[in-house]
């Protein structure tokens, strides 16, 4: 908001600051002062001792000092101010020059301007997917969250058979290309591997049993040595715990697309 300033001085101009005018002033007023206190003093011993002069003492006074204000007046317009003038104005009025104006904030502008904050409002983020705890889940669990990897990887047809009499399969399914897919899921501790008879149980059934194009067997801990002869002279595809993480989070290709038994 502009706030009008008061326009100081005479005749609506303000002029330059003037040590001299301003020294002159002080010394016109102590003039002043000092011969009107003379004036005073004279007068006062002057009744004391004439009483009958000082009334025309005064008047002669004060008749002298008229005529010479009404000359001075008459020689400079009446909107001009005389050099006493300017320099009482000066000291009872300095000009702005001397004070520094307080500094505006940065960027402040001179009138008021309406300022439109835009707020953005917070993107949510997506739904970040971990990689789920396959060795905390029972059989069960293993079983129907390998089925939901086959299937959300582009299988269809996806079933789980696991249970009694399942002769070795427990998820049954087609791969994206049309193959046959049979699962075998071994949910097993850290400490409890795979070994080769379990691969054999399932190698026995896998093929003459279910048909299987595809031969996979998942678990959440590893295999011995002897099961992974076993299985590449199979052809059976072998996921350990660290093979089925890689897979669950998208870093590793799904076992049906890989170049060989893992």
């Amino acid at each position: 908001m502009t706030v009008p300033m008061r326009e100081r001085g005479y005749g609506g101009t303000r002029r330059a600051f003037s040590v001299r005018r301003t020294a002159f002033g002080f010394a016109a007023v102590a003039l002043l002062i000092c011969g009107a206190g003379l004036l005073v003093r004279t007068l006062w011993e002057g009744a004391g001792r004439h009483p009958a002069a000082v009334v025309p003492a005064a008047a002669l006074g004060a008749a002298a000092v008229l005529i010479l204000y009404l000359r001075r007046t008459r020689r400079r317009s009446p909107e001009e101010p005389g050099p006493l003038s300017e320099a009482v104005a000066e000291i009872f009025d300095p000009p702005e020059e001397l004070f520094d104006p307080a500094p505006e904030p940065y960027g402040a502008a001179e009138d008021d301007i309406a300022r439109t904050v835009v707020l953005t409002e917070p993107q949510e983020a997506g739904p970040v997917e971990e990689v789920a705890d396959y060795a905390a889940l029972d059989p069960d669990g293993f079983e129907e969250a390998i089925a939901a990897l086959c299937e959300r990887d582009g299988c269809s047809d996806v079933r789980v058979v696991g249970g009694a009499g399942d002769l070795g399969a427990d998820v049954l399914a087609s791969a994206p290309d049309g193959r046959r897919l049979v699962v075998q899921c071994k949910c097993y501790g850290p400490t409890n591997k795979v070994g080769s008879q379990d691969l054999q149980r399932f190698g026995g059934t896998c093929y003459a049993v279910h048909e299987a194009e595809i031969a996979v067997c998942v678990t959440t801990s590893a295999y011995t040595e002897p099961a992974l002869d076993y299985a590449q002279q199979c052809g059976i595809l072998c996921l350990d715990g660290e093979a089925l993480a890689a897979w669950s989070e998208g870093s590793a290709p799904p076992p049906w697309q890989a170049p060989e038994g893992l």
